[in-house]
């Protein structure tokens, strides 16, 4: 700033003093050639104003700090089996390391329009976003799995090929927001194929079809991560593996404008150090 800028502020500053003064019709100051004081009406005002304009001051330093800091709201969007595989079994921690951020959750296979919904990030299969987003890897490809109860294979057998499927009950799956079927897709030295399966059971989320499928009610397609307990400990049995590919790994997305969000930032460093892929 040269010195007509700091000499013009002064008289910038009378002459908006002097037009607030003529919207009020009444004087607020009282000057004289050596001083300048406030009037019973300038002192009402002050009062008036004072605690306006510290809460505008507030509001100011509040956004200036916004997501510069390791306080704060994030607001993130997933699935249910990104929470139960990867989200929840880290946020112990995460809150521990971080008292002062603030998490909120919304559980939905939707692709969510974060800027709409007042999200700051969201969680998908794969990179296919948005131009205006970011997206970053999270986990590495994940293993597709077939799966059903002893009880289950020991009444209807063990499929030997996928196309065997259709003399099963299969568990489907619908999607929230589409309402569309989730496809059985399997692989072969052709390329990738899908089975139209059938059953008598449709739910929108995943840990009630495994459940199902514990109970011997049919088979369910599913993430393997999502059932490697359950195999471990045969409750359920794997079919199929030699048919099944993996599908991308799992990407948080999020506006460019929220790159340097701190509170994001936070998160994404402790997932990929907690999901372990650097």
């Amino acid at each position: 700033m040269d010195q007509s800028d700091e000499a013009a502020q002064p008289s910038t500053v009378s002459h908006q003093l002097k037009t607030l003064e003529e919207q009020l019709g009444t004087a607020l100051f009282i000057r004289t050639t050596r001083s300048i004081s406030l009037t019973e009406a300038g002192r009402v005002l002050i009062r008036g104003a004072g605690p306006a304009f510290d809460q505008l001051t507030d509001a100011v330093e509040s956004a200036r700090t916004t997501g510069h800091a390791a306080r704060g709201s994030l607001k993130l969007a997933m699935a249910d089996h990104v929470y139960d595989l990867f989200i929840g079994p880290t946020l112990a921690s995460f809150c521990s390391d971080y008292p002062e951020i603030e998490l909120e959750f919304s559980i939905s296979d939707a692709l969510t329009n974060l800027v709409d919904e007042g999200l700051h990030a969201g969680f998908r299969i794969g990179d296919k976003i948005a131009q205006d987003m970011v997206a970053v890897r999270l986990t590495p490809s994940m293993p597709l799995a077939v799966v059903g109860s002893p009880a289950y294979f020991d009444q209807h057998g063990l499929p030997q090929n996928p196309r065997d499927l259709l003399e099963h009950n299969c568990i489907r799956y619908r999607f929230h927001s589409s309402k569309r079927i989730a496809s059985w897709e399997f692989q072969k030295e052709e390329g990738s194929y899908v089975v139209d399966v059938r059953g008598n059971l449709i739910n929108n989320t995943l840990p009630a079809s495994i459940d199902l499928a514990r109970q011997g009610l049919g088979l369910v397609y599913t993430f393997r991560d999502c059932v490697k307990q359950d195999i471990a400990k045969q409750t359920l049995v794997p079919v199929l593996e030699n048919h099944l590919s993996a599908t991308p790994g799992v990407y948080i997305y999020f506006p460019r404008e929220y790159r340097s969000m701190m509170p994001l930032r936070l998160f994404m460093e402790h997932l990929k150090k907690n999901i372990g892929l650097s």
